[in-house]
């Protein structure tokens, strides 16, 4: 692989993380003045109404009930297992906030996780699981707690002497389940002698917050699966504005399809709600999460939904029940992908092509078998970066073959290009002929024009999808290596304090060592790659330009990017040492300028 090939390789590189970061990171704030947000309040919030859907029939004289004073304050209890505590409220009989004892809040001065553990769903603008739109039983509702075991909690109201609902809670785990499950069942009992029509309603799926205060919220988002495709609703959509254009704030939106699943995230960490029967719609809502925050400040935002249900008519006397499965935890696609637990492709959430130019590199493939082979690495190597070292070299050593190939290749073409030029000064008036004269020296030769462009090929999908696994994998979330203290995050070792350049994503004027190195490897490895005799100056300028570029917006990156991005350089500085030590490649035949070989037979004497 020639210089061209490489920077050719290395501007698509830095042209996909310019489409990444134009995407989805640089929409400029909302306006200052007011913007119709829902705030977030105290466990329970207000009602809002349900999205459009499929209408009832006109004949339909749906249940309804005075609305029910909140009053008393809310009460608690949790169910707990090794994975998680899960705390619910008796303000709409829902889940108040979860809490993951395998992943810590933050990392302390001393860059170990803390004690803390993180939280999902706190701040909230809903009870996770409660009910809107439907007075008496929505969240302004007080259920009384009718049983607590170790591992089940049951809540149950009655409205107007005429509904009964009881919401049932049962922690999974063990050989039921997965422990950052939660099972649910509402049971609406008709207490009357006349059928009971149930109104449209919706279930709040929790609030996605940013990580914490340097989180710009880029990654918050609340999206569903209807059976065949998912979409995804990122916060800042909701926010108006963008980079190429401007647009209003919008409240909320809303999506009405079948849904399969539906789910709130950040980087790291979702709460999916699967329903046994698919929901009619869903409505995502940008929340304000600091109250005290100014209105500019992405940070106090955070994303919110409300799954939209039709729930069946009660005959005289008789029940109706809905229930879901309800996951709060990490995004580990091994875990997600698990089709015992996860029967309804929840693994996508983790959304691997998140925009177009992810697409184009098959992301969405390339994505899943990487991080399935990077864990299952890691089930030999305990340390995740040494498992991205591994991993790194395996994939190199699989690709081998292409790129010894592409190389020995450009090295042909490197000693074929003054019989090329000559041919083209000898028919430059005549460009096919020119072209004829060309194609000739290539077969004759054994030499493939495009062969250079094959490493590129084989190494762009691995980096596009190597980097979108990176913004939601949270098995390298807070995962020491070396003096990386978190391997989601950059390797910063000093920081000399704020320097905002937000089109490269720096906030701060820090020190970090592996994007370092890995400018340092790739520009090393440009030098020993072989320059074709006919580059003009200005092409080899920009080749000398590309791999400084490229360390420049990967500078602040995850520190596990840098790592597998000077790993394979480091491996191709070695693969290219040693291809400039075989022997110089022998034409196949004396060739003459216009690439035909030399079969005059000579005269005899």
């Amino acid at each position: 692989m020639d210089k061209k090939n490489t920077a050719i390789g290395v501007l698509l590189l830095v042209a996909a993380m310019l489409a990444f970061y134009f995407s989805a990171k640089f929409a400029p704030p909302p306006a200052k003045p007011a913007i119709p947000t829902t705030p977030v309040t105290s466990p329970v919030a207000t009602n809002e109404a349900p999205a459009a859907g499929p209408a009832r029939s006109p004949a339909d004289t749906t249940f309804t009930a005075s609305k029910t004073p909140s009053g008393a304050p809310a009460e608690f209890v949790t169910l707990a297992n090794d994975y998680v505590t899960v705390r619910f409220t008796t303000a709409g009989g829902a889940i108040d906030r979860i809490e993951l004892k395998k992943h810590a809040a933050t990392l302390d001065a001393h860059g170990k996780p803390s004690a803390a553990p993180y939280t999902l769903n706190s701040p909230q603008a809903a009870p996770a699981l409660s009910f809107g739109s439907f007075p008496g039983v929505d969240r302004d509702a007080r259920y009384e707690l009718v049983s607590h075991t170790d591992r089940e909690v049951v809540y149950r109201t009655t409205v107007d002497g005429k509904l009964e609902v009881t919401r049932r809670y049962q922690l999974l785990g063990g050989t039921a389940g997965d422990p950052y499950q939660v099972r649910h069942e509402t049971t609406f009992r008709n207490l009357s002698a006349q059928p009971l029509p149930l109104p449209r309603t919706s279930l709040n799926l929790g609030t996605a917050s940013p990580l914490g205060p340097l989180d710009n919220g880029m990654y918050v988002n609340a999206g569903y699966y209807n059976g065949d495709s998912t979409e995804f609703i990122r916060r800042d959509e909701l926010a108006g504005g963008g980079f190429f254009s401007s647009s209003a704030p919008l409240p909320f939106m809303d999506k009405v399809a079948p849904i399969t699943w539906a789910a709130v995230k950040n980087q790291f960490f979702a709460a999916i709600l699967t329903p046994d029967e698919p929901g009619v719609g869903l409505r995502i809502e940008r929340v304000k999460i600091d109250t005290r925050a100014p209105v500019e400040d992405r940070a106090a935002y955070g994303v919110s939904g409300e799954l939209q249900i039709d729930l069946k008519p009660i005959p005289a006397n008789g029940a109706t029940k809905w229930s879901a499965t309800y996951y709060n935890g990490p995004k580990e696609y091994r875990r997600l992908s698990s089709s015992a637990n996860f029967p309804k492709d929840e693994g996508k959430v983790m959304n691997f092509a998140p925009i177009w130019f992810n697409k184009v590199f098959l992301s969405q493939w390339v994505g899943p078998m990487m991080l399935l082979l990077l864990t299952w690495i890691h089930d030999f190597v305990p340390s995740w970066g040494w498992a991205i070292v591994v991993m790194t070299i395996l994939l190199k050593v699989v690709t081998l073959p292409f790129t010894l190939a592409a190389s020995r290749s450009a090295k042909r073409m490197q000693k074929l290009m003054p019989l090329i030029q000559e041919s083209r000064e000898k028919y430059k008036d005549n460009p096919q002929k020119q072209q004829e004269a060309m194609m000739r020296i290539y077969k004759e030769n054994k030499v493939n024009p495009l062969g250079g462009c094959i490493p590129i090929l084989v190494t762009m999908p691995l980096f596009i999808a190597f980097f979108a696994v990176l913004q939601g994998a949270a098995e390298l979330r807070f995962a020491p290596f070396l003096w990386a203290v978190d391997l989601s995050a950059p390797d910063t070792v000093y920081s000399f304090g704020v320097f905002n350049l937000p089109l490269l994503g720096l906030t701060h004027l820090n020190i970090n060592i592996l994007p370092i190195l890995m400018g340092a490897t790739m520009i090393y490895q440009m030098r020993l790659t072989p320059t074709a005799p006919n580059v003009d100056p200005a092409q080899q300028t920009m080749m000398k330009i590309m791999p400084w570029m490229f360390a420049l917006f990967c500078y602040s990156f995850a520190s596990a990017l840098a790592l597998y991005s000077t790993i394979n350089a480091l491996f191709s500085i070695g693969q290219q040492m040693f291809i400039n030590k075989l022997p110089e490649p022998q034409l196949a035949a004396p060739v003459g300028a216009d690439g035909l070989k030399n079969v005059t037979p000579k005269r005899k004497k």
